[in-house]
């Protein structure tokens, strides 16, 4: 081996012995810029490095939140649902005498029978699910992602039918005669509504019960003699909390969520997220106790950045429906699934889930008569926030373009919630005999307490000192809504 100084002299010598120019620097090379931007090139000072890497560690677990809240949106349905009613492919909880504020729920519908189930695949393998006529329903993986609508926009087309759901995994025979769907997760979450007959002035919810009783749910594999026998518990009067976690529970059952389903569910990049605050499937989940309190902090951080996002509103102004209107658009234009021309919309499916659940094609798509629409508002015709001590008139011009019915409903604004008012329906609906104004219009009132000469069913009682929603449902919607023909008048406060 040549020692270094011999082998530079050489080299040297050997330039000149060729007549090749020296290369010799009048000054060093200059620093990239990184290296000047970080710490001119050294390492940073420890307590520094840990307080970045902590910085990290709670900006991953806020995406997490964000990202994550479909699941735990459904996780929180499920597991209010079971503790109240036991759990089983068998077990179909319906709100028999509609859903109240009695039921913490978000953005639930008062106006419709629900039927809600929850589904594992794991457990059962493929299931059939008979489901009655003229269902509006869906069903969705444990991340809300439409597997199937069910009704009119379904394949069924309102006639009823065979659904047959295997789980992500199967490699078994498939019979024909079903409509048949693999899940993305060994959870299937059942979501059926059925519509209310006409009773005397007001709304018969023994119809839609009959008919949401028909539902039979088995295993494809299972003889008769081997079926359980369908229970359908009435869930309504009773008080549930069937909303997601709000504290370090929210960390434990997304745990449970991502051990229990399969890798294939869940992205790559998202279980990145995941292992990057120590969620890994099969793994241990043991945060240190600096790690649990920037868990506490972003559980209780990221869904007021969910509220902040929901009350300043999009620069691109796709959430409003109309130009000349307060009322907002969920979906911000985008899909059922949550996509944009170009990207998928996280902040308006994070917005969407802290205060509803259950997105289907059948919400999102113009589908005239079949179809569903939501407009709702936050903000008077002034543009001030909706506020429980004030009375506000809202205006419906004649003739909704609801083929099956209207309804109008008011919400808390943070987790979409009924107020929990003495009137326990925050809603109306077109099943009312309403009173009508000389132009055929409707006028639906709301406030702390009830105007004189305000009929009972045109009335939604608020909470004095906080905001709230309304939402106007238009089901079997026209094409009168789609064409902008027909727009309800945003609300006005009355003195």
């Amino acid at each position: 081996m040549v020692p270094v100084f011999k082998y530079a002299v050489l080299t040297s010598a050997l330039l000149l012995a060729t007549g090749l120019p020296q290369v010799q620097a009048e000054e060093a090379a200059p620093a990239s810029p990184l290296v000047k931007q970080i710490n001119n090139g050294n390492w940073l000072d420890p307590k520094e490095a840990e307080n970045l890497r902590d910085e990290l560690y709670y900006q991953r677990a806020v995406h997490a939140y964000m990202t994550m809240l479909p699941a735990l949106n459904t996780i929180g349905l499920r597991d209010g649902s079971e503790k109240a009613f036991g759990a089983g492919y068998n077990v179909l909880p319906i709100w028999k005498q509609r859903m109240d504020a009695r039921a913490q729920v978000p953005t639930p519908n008062a106006d419709v029978i629900y039927s809600m189930s929850y589904l594992d695949l794991k457990k059962t393998g493929p299931l059939v699910v008979n489901a009655p006529a003229n269902v509006i329903g869906m069903f969705t993986d444990f991340f809300q992602r439409t597997i199937t609508d069910v009704g009119a926009v379904g394949p069924d087309r309102a006639r009823g039918g065979l659904y047959l759901l295997l789980p992500p995994d199967y490699q078994g025979h498939v019979p024909s005669g079903y409509y048949a769907f693999k899940s993305p997760t060994y959870n299937v979450f059942l979501f059926f509504r059925t519509i209310m007959g006409k009773g005397e002035g007001k709304p018969d919810p023994a119809p839609a019960v009959k008919n949401a009783e028909t539902t039979r749910v088995y295993p494809l594999w299972a003889t008769e003699k081997d079926t359980k026998p369908m229970e359908f518990p009435d869930a309504s009067g009773k008080s549930l909390n069937m909303m997601y976690p709000t504290d370090s529970t929210y960390w434990t059952k997304l745990k449970e969520f991502v051990d229990y389903e399969p890798v294939e569910a869940i992205t790559p990049e998202v279980r990145g997220v995941l292992a990057s605050i120590g969620i890994v499937k099969g793994e241990p989940f043991k945060p240190s106790v600096k790690q649990q309190e920037l868990l506490k902090k972003a559980v209780e951080t990221a869904p007021r950045m969910i509220v902040a996002l929901r009350q300043l509103g999009r620069d691109d102004k796709r959430n409003l429906y109309y130009k000349d209107r307060q009322y907002e658009n969920t979906w911000a234009g985008g899909t059922a699934e949550w996509m944009q021309e170009s990207y998928l919309d996280v902040n308006q499916r994070a917005s969407f889930f802290q205060i509803a659940y259950s997105s289907a094609p059948a919400m999102v798509m113009h589908t005239t008569g079949a179809g569903s629409k939501y407009p709702f508002t936050a903000r008077d015709k002034d543009g001030n926030f909706l506020e429980g001590g004030n009375t506000y008139k809202m205006r419906l011009p004649p003739n909704p373009p609801a083929g099956l019915f209207w309804a109008v409903t008011a919400y808390n604004i943070t987790d979409g919630t009924m107020p929990e008012t003495k009137q326990l329906l925050p809603s109306t609906n077109g099943y009312y005999d309403i009173a009508k104004q000389a132009d055929g219009s409707i006028e639906i009132w709301f406030g702390p307490e009830k105007p004189q000469d305000v009929a009972d069913n045109a009335f939604i009682q608020t909470i004095p000192g906080r905001n709230f929603l309304a939402t106007v449902r238009l089901y079997g919607t026209g094409d009168a809504f789609y064409d902008q023909t027909w727009k309800p008048d945003d609300l006005v406060k009355v003195k």
